[in-house]
């Protein structure tokens, strides 16, 4: 394998993991958070995921263990990986309890009422939990960037940066109620960041789990599997954000923005 690629696509995922740490300045230096603007970015995020699992992610997936297996049974096992991924990241969220999923976005008035409501302890528990979750969530999406970039650049490059865009909520949800728990920016800041780097962690197990048997099948499964866990991402946990932080057409329209820049970037390949 060619070093230079290894070390660009861990890049990528390092990125895209420390943009919790994004979110967690976020927090701080608005007294609001603009959900507009956080809806627009999540519905462009999920726009992107979308586009790039079912335009580009999947065909490669086919293709690959159309290599081994053939037309029709390289067709089935590409469709039962996509939704073996769906299947993975639902049992993810299914452990995880609503109260402390890091795809609710806090707002930092809430947190001012959620003070006055809680004690200290009740909102230290929030952030931490939250950190955990989104630590568990990152490690499937991790291997997702981190195996996009090793095949294609410019692939990698899209989906770091819908994955970034996509961890910059749950930065807030971590760091947010830890600063109001603690009265510690940096603590609430690092815990964030900290949070983030289950990312290229979770590529790096990954990648050297499967790299003893990495051949084109394992490439293929690997492949639609990452595209249905984006494709779950993006439903069920994206749009219904910016759906609830914004106006309907907002997530739309950030969404065609995606799909739109996705498809361009791809046509200038």
């Amino acid at each position: 394998m060619n070093t230079e690629n290894f070390l660009f696509a861990f890049g990528l995922t390092l990125f895209a993991g420390l943009s919790t740490g994004i979110g967690g300045l976020f927090a701080f230096f608005s007294k609001r958070i603009n959900t507009r603007f956080l809806s627009a970015a999540l519905g462009f995020s999920a726009g992107v995921m979308i586009y790039v699992s079912f335009v580009e992610i999947l065909p490669e997936a086919f293709e690959s263990l159309e290599k081994v297996f053939g037309g029709t049974k390289g067709e089935i096992i590409t469709v039962v990986s996509f939704f073996a991924g769906i299947a993975i990241i639902a049992l993810i969220d299914k452990f995880v309890p609503n109260f402390e999923n890091p795809h609710e976005l806090r707002d930092v008035k809430e947190m001012d009422k959620d003070i006055d409501e809680a004690s200290k302890k009740k909102l230290m528990r929030m952030g931490l939990f939250s950190a955990l979750a989104i630590a568990i969530h990152n490690f499937p999406e991790g291997l997702a960037t981190f195996v996009g970039a090793l095949e294609d650049p410019a692939l990698g490059v899209s989906i770091a940066i819908a994955i970034a865009i996509h961890n910059i909520p749950e930065g807030i949800a971590v760091s947010v109620p830890v600063y109001y728990a603690t009265g510690s920016r940096k603590k609430a800041l690092w815990l964030s960041i900290l949070s983030g780097l289950a990312e290229p962690l979770g590529a790096i197990i990954g990648f050297f789990f499967l790299m003893w048997f990495f051949d084109d099948s394992v490439f293929g499964i690997t492949f639609a599997l990452v595209a249905g866990i984006m494709v779950y991402i993006s439903l069920d946990e994206l749009l219904p954000t910016a759906e609830k932080y914004g106006e309907h057409h907002i997530a739309i329209y950030g969404l065609i923005a995606g799909m739109v820049l996705m498809a361009g970037s791809l046509l200038m390949l």
